[in-house]
């Protein structure tokens, strides 16, 4: 006998019982065999990520984040390197903003890791180049900034990865 919170006797049944029968285990037999090879299945998993990667988003314009116009210069941007860090200038953290117009007008602004990098001259040169090239884009303006200065700590992982930071 027990009481509860309000005070009432509660009555217990108690059974006594000899044994008691082990519960079934599974067994590999149970299992029904994949409808798919292993392979197969792996094969159906990177397809369906490839397709996810690749999707952009619906009602986008060219000159948003996930436009075809923008992600055009994020790539060209990322074809292009340092010539002292083997690592691409988007990745190292160069470039402080990318705005791309309606009319396809594209301003960069970015940095170099140091006002008396040899490239000072040649650098922007080369990203207007690289980013005028890109399908759809009218011009390009690159803005060369020196505040906030460029440290290590602007890169990005895959570029401390390769740098051998991580």
């Amino acid at each position: 006998m027990s009481t509860d919170a309000g005070g009432e006797e509660r009555k217990f049944a108690i059974e006594e019982v000899e044994s008691v029968e082990a519960p079934r285990r599974a067994r590999v037999d149970d299992i029904e065999p994949p409808a798919e090879s292993a392979a197969a299945k792996l094969e159906r998993k990177r397809d369906y990520l490839e397709g996810f990667l690749a999707e952009t988003p619906a009602d986008v314009a060219p000159g948003a984040p996930g436009g075809s116009i923008y992600e055009g210069v994020i790539t060209a941007l990322k074809e292009i390197y340092d010539p002292e860090i083997p690592v691409n200038i988007y990745e190292l953290g160069l470039i402080y903003g990318v705005e791309v117009s309606d009319d396809g007008g594209v301003a960069i602004a970015m940095t170099l890791t140091t006002p008396h990098c040899p490239v000072a001259e040649s650098m922007p040169g080369e990203v207007e180049l690289r980013v005028g090239a890109v399908p759809g884009v009218r011009d390009c303006e690159v803005n060369l900034v020196w505040d906030p200065p460029w440290d290590m700590g602007k890169m990005s992982d895959e570029a401390k990865l390769e740098l051998g930071m991580l």
